[in-house]
């Protein structure tokens, strides 16, 4: 029914007598935006509840994070945008490249060169070690931590490690990470009605998390008998600062204790997509088990005449039986005409022959799949052409912009998640190494202490050179970066972490092998023929100096 003008004005009437004072008549009908109308009919019935952030993620939280896990398992493409999400952040190595604040700490340059070459060389070997012994339970090196954290974060929108102190021996070091299932992380039952725990964090007045309730195994596991119920209180940190809970999350709104994953918005997409391809798929199956079929001609009245009348069942089935007899026995007798060795079938009078082709999975791999995809793709925060692997309707330029805005989400992911759980790493190991005295360049008087004022972070500065972003055409994004060494643009470290390389230790096994090669007698031929800078034909070394034609 149409709502009228004078509909709205007895309402509004009606309202006037009823709303409170300091209530206009606007606000109670939606005010002036259409998008608060409670009169329109695409709007009236839309009415989202109200809540707070937690109110909105806490409980709904398992069953969102039990759909999601279903996806990565049965859905290629959902597992794909989750592997590419690793394989862009990360790579196949996490490496240090420590920065520390030497003029905060009031040392000088020099210092920090030597800083940097002994606790990346140290903490490197730590922490890519066979023996993973960043890993409490002695199953992932670092770079697999990180790439582990990474995974859990895009299927979680957080992650959660204990900080562990080892005694057992023989181990280089007493820290070490244990990576928690995010399902653990519970509020327990006394303190339900608790208002500073929310989803199992024990929050301060401010919102700061003060410690976490763990439980002791995973709710499903029923074999570690009453574990699955029992919890165990984390803190936060230890009295002197020391952290002992990692717990990452990316709030999208205030006051937000727990984290929701990326692709919960599109869970309803993803999972109609793969629904289509399923049946799709089914279609085009069942339409290829069926090579032929013969179809009668025989009119209506005919064949209802033959049916029996008022008993049709017993009249189809004689039917069907006079009628497929007499097929049988014309087609068993008659014969086949050839023509150059095909032969030509001569049907019963009344019926036809129809061929059915080869299933056709209409709409897979199409059109209407294809903007699937992309909304999929633009919900993992990847490319289209990345996600589906389909690069034949993509050019240079295309695929540039691309790689860039996938390359943009990925080193904001880095930074959020990859570069705080590496750096809190690196932290814990620096502090249990600088307190054993087992750095070289800390045993000086001029070394401010470790704990006072910002000097941890000053010290434990870093940036993580992680994967590299990959090149399309290598030529044009090499003169591009020569370019922009040339004009001061960037720098040899900054190009060869995008290339995923230290620049130390390239420039350490560029000095090597030069070495090597003096001392070998073996001399570099130049090659100009091409421009690095420019890509343009040079000026080779047979190649006559007037510019004549050649």
């Amino acid at each position: 029914m149409a709502v009228t003008t004078q509909m709205k004005q007895e309402v509004a009437a009606t309202i006037d007598s009823l709303i409170a004072p300091g209530y206009s008549k606007e606000m109670a009908l939606g005010g002036a935006y259409e998008a608060a109308d409670k009169f329109d009919r695409a709007m009236a019935l839309w009415n989202p509840p109200m809540l707070s952030a937690d109110r909105e993620i806490i409980p709904n939280k398992p069953q969102m994070e039990a759909r999601v896990r279903d996806m990565l398992r049965n859905d290629g493409y959902v597992q794909s945008g989750q592997v590419l999400h690793r394989d862009n952040i990360v790579g196949s190595m996490f490496m240090l490249n420590a920065k520390p604040d030497y003029k905060v700490l009031g040392l000088d340059d020099s210092w920090a060169e030597e800083f940097q070459q002994e606790v990346e060389a140290k903490f490197t070997l730590a922490a890519e070690s066979t023996n993973c012994w960043l890993d409490a339970s002695r199953t992932n090196t670092l770079t697999g931590l990180v790439r582990l954290a990474v995974g859990v974060y895009a299927a979680s929108g957080e992650v959660l490690a204990t900080v562990e102190w080892l005694r057992e021996n023989p181990r280089p070091f007493r820290t070490a990470i244990q990576m928690v299932d995010i399902d653990r992380l519970g509020t327990p039952y006394e303190y339900a009605m608790d208002g500073f725990v929310r989803g199992g964090v024990r929050l301060d007045s401010r919102g700061a998390p003060l410690g976490y309730y763990i439980r002791k195994a995973h709710p499903s596991d029923y074999d570690r008998g009453n574990e699955a119920n029992d919890f165990k209180f984390v803190p936060t940190r230890k009295p002197w600062g020391r952290l002992q809970v990692l717990h990452i999350k990316e709030q999208f709104r205030a006051e937000q204790t727990r984290g929701v994953a990326d692709m919960v918005a599109g869970l309803k997409e993803l999972r109609i997509t793969k629904r289509f391809r399923d049946i799709t798929l089914q279609n085009a199956v069942v339409n290829a088990m069926f090579a032929a079929s013969i179809e009668s001609e025989l009119p209506t009245e005919a064949v209802f005449s033959q049916l029996g009348g008022n008993n049709i069942g017993q009249g189809i089935t004689d039917y069907a039986s006079a009628y497929l007899g007499a097929v049988a026995q014309y087609t068993g007798g008659s014969r086949n005409m050839q023509i150059d060795g095909v032969k030509i079938p001569h049907l019963f009078p009344g019926t036809k022959l129809s061929l059915h082709p080869a299933g056709n999975p209409g709409g897979v791999g199409q059109e209407f799949e294809t903007s699937l995809l992309r909304y999929i793709a633009s919900i993992l925060g990847v490319s289209y052409e990345q996600l589906s692997k389909d690069f034949t309707k993509t050019n240079y330029s295309s695929a540039r912009a691309a790689m860039t805005e996938t390359w943009k989400f990925m080193q904001s992911r880095k930074r959020i998640v990859a570069d705080r759980f590496a750096s809190s790493l690196y932290q814990l190991w620096f502090e249990e190494v600088l307190n054993a005295g087992q750095l070289e360049t800390m045993k000086f008087s001029k070394a401010p202490n470790y704990y006072e004022g910002l000097n941890a972070e000053a010290y434990c500065a870093a940036e993580w050179i992680g994967a590299a972003r990959g090149q399309i055409d290598e030529l044009k994004e090499t003169q591009a970066s020569v370019l922009k060494l040339k004009y001061c643009l960037s720098t040899h470290e900054a190009e060869l972490s995008r290339l995923g390389k230290d620049w130390r230790a390239v420039y350490s096994q560029l000095a090597r092998e030069k070495k090597e090669r003096e001392k070998l007698g073996i001399e570099l031929v130049e090659d100009n023929a091409i421009n690095a800078a420019s890509g343009e034909p040079g000026q080779g070394a047979d190649e006559p100096k007037g510019g004549g034609n050649t």
